[in-house]
């Protein structure tokens, strides 16, 4: 039977659990019933091979949902700068200049003229141009297909013209979504957004097995260490002299300790002032005399390169400064690989690692950073427990709910026919039928 015949088959839940429906079967019944519907998504953001965490995230989310729409056409109006980035890959259908205000007219008039469904737009107040990013502005008043607006920055205290950009968003966008619950809370509290207005849906992750750390640091030649490790596009406001710091401490207690610095130099940092904080890190190391426990790689790297460093990790460390961050992708990533964490107490983290998940201390607190690292590493029942928490979180927000979640979303969002109710009924063995997906 051809594929598209066999989801014909699937028939819709009503929502009961009166006749021994689970509830997340019953979540199931109703996505693969909305999976019937056509849905072309376009994805208003940065995008790969432009190296950035929001580009990396669009590429995740929109790869999420088409394993859910293998009927649909998915695309990109990837913003970018005025020299460009190529080649794009093929999803990539429109590109905006950043700082050409007609460009975001234009965007928004191709998708007026295409059949997109629906638009996902990953908001930053840096990756799009005008003061404090309000070009985009423009592109939202112009689009009349149903947008939904994921805020990756939700600030506590915006200037005037901050809290006004996102006060138009949040009035021209059908949805927006935020990370943590602290950041609906900001909206609702700061900038006067409806609740009704704002979904909670969680980082995604990657769906990965948990390992011997053991087992990954022979494929690493670091087998014989201790790893602690921190990733992502450095910049300032990642506060790793303060991780490099508490190195001298962590390593009279733990003489095999390696402290990784995983990523290259953001390319707007590199931009406006070269690789000075980078030397900056490099000649603190030398001070210290921590040249055998510190290690950087200056490189963009890969997922699966990620992945195998995050799993040959013993203890996660985001020493970042800014207190009202309220995201971080590179402390999503360590959740979902299980390990131990020890952060800064900004807002993302105070949430997310809630419930023994992992260890705060202040921001730029060096000895409370070693003390959090010893005190882990010095008891290995806290620190199998902080990994359990950890994979189960992480668990949950794997990309393949939440690309669920997002999707659901976009269905209650378009406009469309009310699709017809039937009783969903249990499958008996001469049924065709799709192996149901459980939220694990």
């Amino acid at each position: 039977m051809p594929k598209r015949q066999k989801i014909l088959n699937i028939k819709q839940a009503e929502n009961s659990e009166s006749d021994g429906w689970k509830p997340e079967d019953l979540k199931m019944f109703k996505f693969l019933s909305e999976v019937l519907n056509h849905i072309d998504i376009a994805y208003v953001a940065t995008y790969p091979p432009q190296e950035c965490g929001i580009a990396t995230f669009t590429k995740d989310l929109a790869t999420a949902i088409s394993k859910y729409t293998p009927f649909s056409d998915p695309s990109v109006l990837a913003v970018g700068g005025e020299s460009g980035i190529e080649p794009y890959p093929k999803i990539v259908k429109f590109r905006i200049h950043k700082s050409d205000i007609q460009s975001y007219r234009d965007a928004a008039d191709y998708i007026n003229k295409s059949d997109v469904s629906a638009v996902s737009l990953q908001h930053e107040y840096g990756i799009f141009g005008g003061p404090d990013g309000e070009y985009i502005l423009e592109f939202l008043e112009r689009v009349r297909k149903p947008v939904i607006v994921t805020l990756h920055t939700v600030l506590f205290n915006p200037s005037p013209n901050q809290k006004r950009v996102v006060q138009k968003i949040a009035e021209l966008a059908g949805a927006l979504v935020v990370m943590v619950k602290m950041g609906k809370e900001m909206l609702i509290s700061t900038y006067g957004v409806p609740a009704h207005k704002i979904v909670v849906i969680p980082h995604g992750v990657p769906n990965v097995h948990r390992v011997s750390a053991a087992s990954v640091k022979k494929t690493l030649h670091v087998e014989d260490r201790t790893i602690i490790s921190t990733f992502g596009l450095i910049s300032r406001g990642k506060g790793i002299e303060y991780a490099i710091q508490a190195m001298p401490d962590i390593v009279k207690k733990n003489p095999n300790a390696l402290y990784l610095v995983l990523g290259e130099t953001h390319p707007g940092v590199r931009n406006h002032e070269g690789e000075s904080y980078r030397k900056e890190l490099l000649e603190l190391v030398n001070s210290l005399g921590m040249q055998n426990h510190v290690r950087f790689n200056n490189r963009y790297l890969t997922l699966e390169e990620l992945i195998q460093y995050l799993c040959a990790t013993d203890i996660y460390v985001t020493p970042y400064i800014n207190r009202d961050q309220i995201v971080s992708g590179a402390l999503a990533y360590a959740l979902g690989c299980g390990k131990a964490i020890v952060s800064t107490n900004y807002l993302y983290a105070e949430e997310v690692l809630a419930g023994g998940r992992g260890l705060l201390v202040d921001c730029k607190d060096s000895e409370g950073l070693a003390s959090s690292v010893n005190s882990i590493l010095a008891d290995p029942s806290l620190r199998e427990s902080m990994e359990s928490k950890a994979y189960r979180y992480g668990r949950r927000a794997a990309w393949f709910n939440v690309g669920i979640d997002y999707l659901n979303l976009f269905h209650e969002l378009r406009p469309r026919p009310a699709p017809d109710a039937i009783r969903a009924k249990k499958k008996t063995d001469d049924e065709e039928y799709i192996p149901r997906r459980t939220r694990v």
